[in-house]
């Protein structure tokens, strides 16, 4: 999530979870953070058994919570199997705390990953002409996925040629796999 956890904020993401319900998950006790998150999968699901999206969100919400962390990492989304949706109890309280080690290790693989592309865009950043190429840099490195247009500070043909020169040193790469409306990123 972009934002900070919040019931307002879960609510205008989830459609069919009412706030009174979010805020309830939220506030889940149980003895530990992946405890509460499973129990939020339990108490969702029994309420509106087609929600597993919206009970995989609110238990990274929960968690990352209990972590005390500010904004939602998807562990659980990550690495927990929907056969895992159907279990009960401690059989769901297991499938997460091993969903939740399967998800840390693909964070840590991912955040490895992103680092390495971070470290080498700032490498070639000196071998850049384009005015304003120092600011695209710092967009590249704030955001998910950028189009050329985002550069509103340089021409249209000069952030695209700016783009085509990050693929060509490496830096970043060309996402979509078009000719016209592409995406580039880390």
């Amino acid at each position: 999530m972009a934002r900070p956890i919040s019931v307002a904020g879960l609510n205008r993401l989830l459609d069919g979870i009412a706030p009174e319900q979010i805020g309830l998950c939220l506030d889940t006790a149980g003895p530990t953070p992946v405890d509460r998150a499973a129990a939020v999968i339990e108490t969702v699901l029994a309420d509106t058994p087609r929600a597993e999206t919206a009970a995989l969100i609110l238990a990274d919400a929960v968690l990352a919570r209990g972590w005390g962390q500010d904004h939602a990492v998807p562990l659980l989304s990550l690495a927990l199997k929907p056969r895992d949706l159907g279990l009960r109890g401690d059989d769901l309280r297991l499938a997460c705390h091993r969903a939740v080690a399967a998800g840390a290790a693909q964070a840590v693989s991912l955040a490895s990953d992103l680092a390495r592309a971070a470290t080498r865009l700032r490498a070639v950043t000196p071998k850049l002409r384009a005015r304003g190429a120092g600011r695209a840099v710092d967009l590249f490195l704030s955001r998910e996925a950028l189009t050329p247009a985002a550069f509103d500070f340089m021409s249209d043909r000069a952030a695209r040629r700016l783009c085509d020169r990050l693929v060509d040193l490496g830096a970043v790469r060309e996402l979509t796999g078009r000719e016209t409306f592409r995406l580039y990123g880390l």
